[in-house]
């Protein structure tokens, strides 16, 4: 209320200075005026503030808090990204660990299965070899039994045609295998009459 008494005071002021009359043209300054217009404008300044300052500050306040914390959690993302990174890395290292240690272990495993399978196929060469040595055993006896049949044979038709006589053939075998048994034992025949 004040200040529209001082406004009023200011227009009867103003009033009583134009019926004076008008000054002669030319560039004058009026104190009163200026001192009118600079009080017009305090006051459209305080009114302006009161309606629009406050929300404005407190509306710029809030921008500085938004961007402060914007600025936050950007710091805060970026510590994140580097711990991010970081474990990455070492995720990296770990799973290069793991897949050396991997083929370590498979490296292994194909160096026993192979000594297995070697140690398998020799054993298995072996077993062939003692069957074809007992084979062959085998059959030289059979071979050696097939040329003392024959030789026991010849010379059982060799001694009839010496002799002069047929002697019988069961006779005859045992004769022959008895002496073919000494002389493979080491003898030498003769003892035998």
């Amino acid at each position: 209320m004040d200040l529209l008494a001082i406004a009023g005071g200011v227009l009867q002021g103003s009033i009583a200075l134009a019926a004076e009359g008008e000054p002669e043209a030319g560039l004058q300054i009026n104190l009163f005026w200026v001192i009118v217009s600079s009080l017009n404008f305090l006051v459209f300044a305080v009114i302006l503030y009161w309606l629009f300052g406050g929300p404005l500050t407190r509306m710029l306040a809030d921008r500085r808090a938004r961007i402060q914390q914007g600025l936050e959690d950007a710091e805060e993302a970026r510590r994140a990204r580097e711990a991010a990174d970081q474990e990455r890395i070492a995720a990296l290292q770990e799973a290069r660990r793991e897949a050396n240690d991997i083929l370590t272990r498979a490296q292994k495993l194909a160096d026993d299965s192979r000594e297995r399978d070697l140690a398998a196929t020799r054993e298995e060469l072996e077993r062939i070899r003692v069957r074809a040595s007992a084979d062959l055993e085998a059959e030289k006896q059979r071979a050696i039994a097939d040329v003392r049949a024959e030789v026991a044979d010849l010379a059982l038709r060799a001694a009839g045609k010496v002799v002069g006589e047929t002697m019988t053939d069961d006779r005859q075998r045992r004769l022959v295998n008895d002496f073919l048994q000494e002389t493979a034992s080491g003898g030498d025949g003769s003892a035998k009459g």
